[in-house]
C-alpha cells in the first residue's frame, strides 16, 4: 500500500464530505477510494471513518491521525518544493483567482508583465466571481474585494473600492437628480443578482426602504448591469471599478455621493504556510504594488 496516497485520499474524503465528491475531485472510481482508506485503515489495526448513508464522521482516533497526515503531508510538498528548487530559485506553476471583471481588466495586465520576467513560471488565472477556497481548490493566492472573515489566511492590503450609485444622464434628465436616497422612490432600478446574490435592500443606499423603488431588469453580471443602466433602463449600483469606464466617458454618472458605504478593502490573499516560495514571493512583491496604483486611478477617476 501506498501510505502517502492513502493519506491524500482520506484527506480529500474528509474535506469534501463523501467518497463521491473525493472521488470526482481525484477522479478515482469511489470503490478505489473506499477500498484505499479500508487497507489503511486494517494496517492501523483501527478504524478512521464512521461510513453512513448520509455522512462521513471520523472517529476521535481518525480526527488525531488527520491532523498528523495534514502535517505529514505539508512537509514532503515543502521538500519537494525545496528539491525542486522553488526556494532558492522562482519556478513552478502558481494559481491565481480573481473576480472576473476585475481580474480582467486588472489582473491580466498584471500577470502577463510578470510572465514576460519570469520565463521558468507558468500561471493558471482562475476568473470566478465567487470565493474559492485556496487549501481544498488547490489556489496560491487570491485577489479578494470585501471584509475579510477571520482565518489562517494571510492577507495583503492593496487598497480599497468603492461602491457606487450611478445612473444616466438622460435617465436623470426624465427623473431628476436624486439628492437623498429617498428621491429613489420615483426612479427605476436596474439590480445586479450576482454569485452572491444582493437583495434590493442590500442594493439600495442607506435609508431607503426596501420596497420603494421597482426593479426594472434583474442581471447575473456587472457588465450587462452596467450596460443597461447606460441604455436609461434604470439606477443601478456597483463595485466602482465595474462602472469607471462609463463613468470617464460619460456615459453613467454617479449620484448620491454622500450616502456610500464605507469603501470595501482590498487584499491579495495566500495560505499561511512555514515558508513562502520564491515564485510566490515574487509574484506578490510585483502585483501588491502595480494593484495600489491600479486601484489608485480608478479612485482618483470618480
Amino acid at each position: 500500500m501506498d501510505r502517502f496516497e492513502a493519506m491524500s485520499m482520506l484527506l480529500e474524503v474528509v474535506d469534501k464530505g463523501s467518497l463521491s465528491a473525493a472521488g470526482r475531485a481525484l477522479r478515482v472510481p469511489v470503490p478505489t477510494l473506499s477500498r484505499k482508506i479500508s487497507e489503511l485503515e486494517a494496517s492501523l489495526g483501527t478504524r478512521l471513518l464512521i461510513r453512513t448513508t448520509r455522512k462521513l464522521t471520523l472517529t476521535d482516533v481518525g480526527a488525531t491521525y488527520v491532523a498528523a497526515a495534514r502535517r505529514i503531508l505539508e512537509q514532503v510538498e515543502d521538500a519537494e518544493r525545496e528539491a525542486a528548487g522553488e526556494f532558492t530559485t522562482p519556478k513552478g506553476e502558481l494559481v491565481i483567482t480573481a473576480p472576473i471583471m476585475f481580474g480582467r481588466l486588472h489582473v491580466l495586465p498584471i500577470v502577463i508583465d510578470f510572465l514576460a520576467l519570469f520565463p521558468e513560471i507558468n500561471i493558471r488565472l482562475q476568473l470566478a466571481d465567487r470565493n474559492v477556497h485556496l487549501v481544498d481548490d488547490h489556489v496560491d493566492m487570491a485577489v479578494r474585494i470585501g471584509q475579510l472573515p477571520d482565518s489562517t489566511m494571510v492577507a495583503t492590503r492593496v487598497g480599497s473600492m468603492r461602491m457606487v450609485t450611478c445612473a444616466s444622464p438622460t435617465l436623470l434628465t426624465a427623473h431628476g437628480v436624486p439628492q437623498i436616497p429617498e428621491d429613489l422612490r420615483r426612479m427605476p432600478w436596474v439590480t445586479f443578482e450576482g454569485p452572491a446574490p444582493s437583495s434590493i435592500r442590500q442594493m439600495l443606499p442607506a435609508g431607503l426602504s426596501a420596497t420603494a423603488a421597482a426593479s426594472r431588469l434583474s442581471v447575473s453580471t456587472a457588465e450587462a448591469a452596467a450596460e443597461a443602466a447606460i441604455n436609461n433602463v434604470g439606477v443601478t449600483r456597483l463595485l466602482h471599478y465595474q462602472a469607471a469606464e462609463a463613468i470617464k466617458a460619460g456615459a453613467l454618472r454617479i449620484i448620491l455621493e454622500s450616502f456610500e458605504p464605507e469603501p470595501a478593502p482590498v487584499h491579495l490573499v495566500h495560505a499561511a504556510r512555514g515558508q513562502m516560495p520564491l515564485k510566490m514571493r515574487s509574484f506578490l512583491d510585483f502585483a501588491a504594488p502595480r494593484l495600489r496604483q491600479a486601484l489608485g486611478r480608478i479612485g482618483s477617476a470618480g
